[in-house]
């Protein structure tokens, strides 16, 4: 990759650790809402069941199939039912308290902080996420990471998800980046890989956990540091 000046990143599963700290706020949440009493005895496969539920969810929202609040509306109803507990009214003050409590977990994935300060000297660096903007904002405060990036960009801002183009397009033109000399990173190849390809940007694929894979991608990097040498 010749002539890179500004870099992309996701943000959730990329430099922010999602899954640990949404399983760190699902655990306490377990706890303090005393989800034994009704039903639910073991805390480990409750995560697992809005881990599997969560994922489903997400990949509606970014395909349209479902909106915000209906993701937010059904996603612990549902996790529940999974222990055949039909309670709205617990589901309803479990997304809440996760909403507000979850984005301020800082956890991130290890070299986050290292390789960004590495790359800030070279790069113009910036986010685009399909996160929800209001909590993405306080992510990136709360974990240091907010001093890094020049421009902020989420699909709730520009109206589409990614792997939509518009919203890589959107992201170039407002941050005056060439997309030949630009490159996104991101752990997942359809929303981030081949969507930054589509529209004739570069793309690495962050694979932290080495998953199987068909795609023949440009870059793949199993750790942050990595893009010290790629870039």
């Amino acid at each position: 990759m010749r002539n890179i000046t500004h870099v992309f990143f996701d943000l959730d599963h990329t430099l922010w650790d999602f899954k640990m700290n949404s399983r760190e706020t699902l655990g306490e949440l377990f706890h303090e809402m005393r989800l034994a009493s009704h039903g639910v005895q073991d805390v480990e496969a409750f995560i697992e069941s809005y881990e599997r539920v969560n994922d489903i969810k997400w990949a509606q929202y970014r395909k349209g199939e479902i909106d915000k609040q209906t993701l937010r509306n059904t996603r612990f109803r549902d996790a529940l039912r999974h222990f055949e507990v039909d309670h709205p009214e617990l589901a309803h003050e479990m997304e809440i308290a996760y909403i507000d409590r979850s984005p301020h977990k800082t956890n991130l994935f290890p070299g986050a902080i290292e390789t960004l300060g590495y790359l800030q000297e070279k790069y113009a660096l910036h986010i685009i996420t399909n996160g929800f903007s209001e909590v993405q904002d306080v992510k990136l405060n709360k974990s240091g990471l907010k001093p890094f990036f020049e421009t902020v960009i989420t699909s709730e801002q520009v109206g589409v998800n990614k792997p939509d183009p518009k919203i890589f397009l959107h992201a170039l033109q407002s941050t005056g980046a060439k997309r030949n000399q630009s490159v996104m990173v991101g752990d997942n190849l359809e929303a981030d890989v081949r969507g930054a390809r589509r529209v004739g940007m570069h793309a690495v694929f962050f694979n932290p956990e080495s998953a199987s894979h068909n795609d023949k991608v440009s870059a793949e990097i199993f750790q942050l540091d990595q893009l010290k040498k790629l870039l």
